[in-house]
């Protein structure tokens, strides 16, 4: 069945292009598409990632959205998918629960999407509201019926009606340390709210090594700065995530601040990710000093480091030096994105023009 679905798509987008009757990309990425990509967001309690690129791809189409607009978002799109970022189902438990096309359908009846929409097969989001089957096993012939009326497994997929939750699961939060996203679905509710002493590190590898040490094993915030876009292109640490929940797990309260991304690693651990301005941008990440205490609230979206503006002020930043492993991770083949990238609360998006002479290219 796999195959002759990715037969059938090859041969759809290549009769678009020989019939020239593929909708221009313009027409296709507008505002009620951008919604769409976030109510999907939400309503599966997907990657962390997409709230960097669906902003960056809103903002490279001169549509501004921002973390504030999916947290408003949030509040009225039910959690309705337990799988993988979300719960332990694979996205083979989710097809067989009913999958996109029972999904499209219920967000469609309770009005959370927007049909009236350009997609690859044309006009309407309620195309995807089918399911793909093959007469018969030899057959590689495609035929096409309306998706699951209920849901065939409630633990996976649910309806609007009967939701997981009530909310997307993600939440803005904003403080004296910045803005940062705070993925909620999975966290527990009575690990929503912390407050604890501070552990500053500055690799993934420098948290394992104070976890194998026992360093750890109190209530913490671990924080690990330098991790931003601007710093070393922003890498995933999904190897912070079992270390964190193995304290969690002994009856600590922890929870993750950082500058980096955690992409689908951010689970039932509260992790405050994407912390903007980050260290190398000015950010008061780069500020907090170990045993500093910093206040969490995946409700309110309260943010704090509980130390003084006047104090915060008089600090000097800890950056971290780069250099020793410029060779080992080619830093210097990708600086000049860095040197361009923006902010990951506006998408990390790149704004700005290359000037090209006999001599030189410069950007500005």
């Amino acid at each position: 069945l796999r195959e002759a679905i990715n037969r059938a798509a090859c041969h759809e987008l290549y009769g678009q292009l020989l019939e020239n009757r593929a909708a221009p990309l313009a027409e296709v990425l507008s505002v009620k598409s951008i919604v769409n990509g976030i109510v999907g967001l939400l309503a599966t309690g997907g990657s962390t990632n997409h709230t960097l690129h669906i902003l960056a791809i809103a903002r490279a189409a001169g549509i501004q959205v921002d973390w504030a607009d999916m947290a408003e978002l949030s509040e009225v799109v039910p959690l309705i998918v337990r799988a993988y970022p979300n719960g332990e189902a694979d996205i083979n438990h989710f097809h067989g629960a009913g999958g996109m096309g029972f999904l499209i359908r219920e967000l469609l009846e309770a009005g959370l999407l927007h049909n009236d929409v350009n997609t690859c097969l044309g006009k309407g989001l309620d195309q995807y509201c089918q399911e793909a089957f093959l007469e018969n096993l030899k057959s590689e012939e495609l035929v096409w019926k309306p998706a699951a009326a209920k849901t065939l497994d409630p633990s996976v997929l649910r309806p609007v009606s009967d939701p997981f939750q009530h909310h997307g699961g993600l939440t803005m939060l904003h403080g004296n340390i910045g803005k940062a996203v705070m993925k909620t679905s999975a966290v527990a509710e009575k690990h929503l709210k912390i407050k604890a002493p501070a552990r500053v590190f500055h690799s993934q590898q420098a948290v394992q090594d104070a976890f194998k040490n026992g360093e750890l094993d109190q209530d913490v915030v671990v924080v690990v700065t330098g991790q931003g876009p601007k710093a070393n292109g922003m890498p995933e640490l999904h190897r912070l995530t079992p270390a964190l929940g193995v304290l969690q797990d002994r009856g600590f309260q922890v929870a993750l601040v950082t500058d980096g991304r955690m992409s689908g690693a951010s689970g039932k651990v509260p992790a405050a990710i994407h912390v903007a301005p980050e260290a190398l941008d000015g950010g008061n990440i780069a500020k907090i000093y170990d045993g500093d205490f910093i206040e969490i609230d995946g409700e309110t979206g309260q943010f704090t480091l509980h130390v003084s503006d006047e104090a915060l002020a008089e600090r000097a930043a800890k950056i971290p030096d780069k250099r020793e492993d410029a060779v080992i991770c080619g830093r210097e083949l990708f600086a000049p994105f860095r040197a361009m990238v923006g902010r990951a609360d506006e998408g990390a998006t790149v704004f700005g023009h290359f000037l090209l002479t006999d001599d030189e290219m410069s950007y500005e």
